[in-house]
């Protein structure tokens, strides 16, 4: 896109007033999936999440569809993760102030080694696009497990092989996110200034930090086996840091009888990372041990050769 489309962009924008960008979140960039005995929990109430930290992520409108929002539900999503070294399970956590049946949420995973863009795996500029495997909740349906590569490609995969459970509850938190204010810089004779060297006009932004308290907050837990033999699924060996995005629709029925967000009307992240943990190696132990007997045995044999009164 060039220059004068950027600032064109921008100009159009300004006419929206406020927009959402990221919230305040940690600085971490991977969700830490750790590694438990027994099975992985369900249920997204049990105490075993306790086990897991959450990781904090920004989410924001898809812009990348022409069918697009301005700002969306949830700002932000915490995810924890917990794997047993056979099954992982990822739970999704974000305020929505109410419960309705299109509520719905997404995890996407890259294919293969192609770098894929977040949106679908639709090839951008940088990116040729390759295969994403989605794991999809609906509040009224259920779980499904998808593949894509590109816009409009979108579809269940003949295998289902994730399983996904979601429990609102009525309860208060707080949401803390930015918002940018776009304006045109005006003279005092109110006339817009232009940039001297190219003509376009002059944008000025303005940050703030907006807190809102939600009541209501969806936990959303999507469990799959680590590996399996679908080639549309993806793996997730332990130890790797695999890329992982989310998408999270608000489908509040609004006066007009349309869903507040649905289809590509969603809040989206860009990639993120996510780590399996692997488990404990025990051979460096094995290996001390080792040492420490042929070291033991060195020291018997010399003290025994002193002994004899035979040279060392």
């Amino acid at each position: 896109m060039s220059h004068r489309c950027c600032l064109l962009a921008i100009v159009l924008v300004f006419y929206l007033g406020w927009l959402p960008m990221a919230p305040v979140f940690a600085e971490d960039v991977a969700v830490r999936v750790k590694l438990i005995q027994g099975e992985v929990p369900m249920d997204p109430l049990s105490p075993d999440w306790n086990k897991a930290p959450a990781t904090e992520f920004p989410m924001s409108p898809q812009v990348h569809w022409q069918t697009r929002i301005g700002e969306v539900t949830v700002k932000s999503i915490k995810v924890r993760g917990l794997h047993n070294n056979k099954q992982i399970a990822f739970m999704l956590e974000y305020a929505d102030p109410t419960q309705d049946p299109a509520d719905a949420a997404g995890l996407e995973f890259m294919v293969g080694e192609k770098k894929a863009h977040f949106a679908h795996g639709q090839p951008m500029m940088e990116m040729e696009g390759g295969p994403v495997n989605i794991w999809y909740w609906r509040n009224n349906t259920g779980a499904a497990d998808m593949t894509a590569m590109g816009f409009g490609t979108l579809k269940k995969q003949a295998q289902q092989d994730i399983q996904a459970k979601g429990v609102w509850k009525d309860e208060k938190t707080k949401v803390q996110y930015k918002q940018r204010k776009l304006s045109l810089r005006k003279d005092p004779k109110g006339e817009v200034l232009k940039d001297p060297k190219t003509g376009d006009p002059i944008v000025d932004e303005e940050t703030k930090v907006v807190e809102q308290d939600v009541t209501g907050v969806w936990r959303v837990v999507f469990a799959r086996a680590l590996t399996t033999a679908d080639k549309e699924d993806a793996e997730f060996p332990t130890g790797t840091f695999p890329n992982i995005a989310f998408a999270v629709w608000d489908g509040h029925k609004l006066d007009s009888g349309d869903l507040k967000e649905s289809g590509s009307q969603k809040a989206v992240s860009s990639w993120w990372y996510f780590n399996a943990e692997p488990p404990t190696d025990y051979s460096i132990y094995l290996y001390g041990l080792v040492a420490v007997a042929l070291a033991a045995g060195v020291e018997f044999v010399i003290i025994r050769k002193v002994r004899k009164g035979q040279p060392t």
